[in-house]
């Protein structure tokens, strides 16, 4: 019993081993002349998904709701790292700024009226740094050694961290939102509305093609989208509050720029009867706030010069 046990495990090891060196062979096959790290930038559109502006009748989720005229430009540069050709581990730092107005939506007698009633806005800069994997599903599907000229199709996602400040502009200045507390965050009259923190998690997740002009260089498209968890990017969540409680929180100077931008709306019933403004709804606190960029991105790849390698193959083959 023993010795069918020992020749088992003798066995295994040799298929176990067998797998392993047929792996490290593809893995070879697939990288001949390339290295395992690039380095790249990006810039393209980014737009905010929020409670803000948007299009005919009520508020709809991602593209259907796009404000194309507040589109911004974003930054990005990025270092992957590739244990293998079909997975990459990317690292990326991205600017950019996000951008809501009511002003926006179209006047067609529908549910968008309201938002225009409402007349918010917000603009605020964002930097984000973030990790990711990139999954190239078609590299097994090759038919030939290198990167010149192939084009490989990935998909991404990861997770990160993202610095913002929402500002409203105020007699032609942009005023921080954050430590006005505009709907209560963090007031005992309102326990319910904690502080937002301007430090926030994301879950980037999207897709992208690279296609390579060159064994070392590539130029590609890129669609991220990023998954928040705060509905206050843009300061905007729920109700209005009673404007009597800035008072008790914000010095005298704030309190009066906070009455002036908790409410910056149009509503008739409101103009005749100010205590009708809290009957009214600020924002949705049932949708939290995202992001979206289109990339355009070029890249180099680094690492073992191409004629060493293919010298150091010619030497010694590996067969596959």
């Amino acid at each position: 019993m023993r010795n069918k046990l020992l020749s088992a495990v003798h066995l295994l090891a040799l298929f176990i081993s067998l797998n392993v060196l047929s792996l490290r062979s593809y893995s070879q096959s697939i990288s001949t002349a390339n290295g395992k790290i690039e380095i790249g930038l990006g810039l393209g559109p980014m737009f905010f998904l929020g409670d803000l502006g948007g299009t005919a009748g009520i508020g709809r989720d991602f593209l259907k709701d796009l404000d194309f005229p507040l589109t911004t430009l974003s930054k990005s540069i990025y270092a992957n790292v590739y244990p293998s050709e079909w997975i990459g581990f990317r690292i990326a730092l991205n600017h950019g700024t996000l951008k809501g107005d009511d002003a926006q939506a179209p006047n067609k007698g529908g549910a968008e009226v309201d938002r225009l009633q409402r007349n918010l806005s917000f603009k605020t800069s964002v930097l984000e740094a973030y990790l990711a994997a990139e999954i190239y599903p078609t590299v097994f599907f090759e038919q030939y050694d290198g990167l010149e000229k192939k084009f490989r199709p990935y998909g991404i996602i990861g997770i990160g961290g993202y610095k913002y400040n929402p500002k409203a502009k105020l007699d032609g200045q942009w005023v921080e939102l954050h430590p006005l507390r505009l709907e209560g965050q963090g007031m005992s009259e309102y326990p319910e509305r904690k502080e937002y923190s301007l430090l926030q998690l994301e879950v980037p997740m999207g897709f992208g093609f690279k296609y390579y002009l060159k064994e070392n260089m590539y130029v590609g498209m890129e669609v991220l989208h990023r998954q928040l968890f705060t509905d206050y990017v843009d300061d905007v969540s729920t109700n209005y509050v009673d404007p009597d409680v800035f008072a008790n929180y914000l010095s005298a100077a704030d309190a009066a720029k906070a009455r002036r931008l908790y409410y910056r709306g149009t509503y008739a019933s409101a103009v005749s009867n100010p205590g009708n403004i809290q009957t009214f709804m600020r924002g949705d606190p049932t949708d939290q706030d995202a992001f979206f960029s289109t990339i355009l991105r070029i890249g180099w790849r680094l690492g073992d010069d191409p004629n060493k390698r293919a010298r150091r193959q010619m030497r010694c083959p590996v067969f596959y």
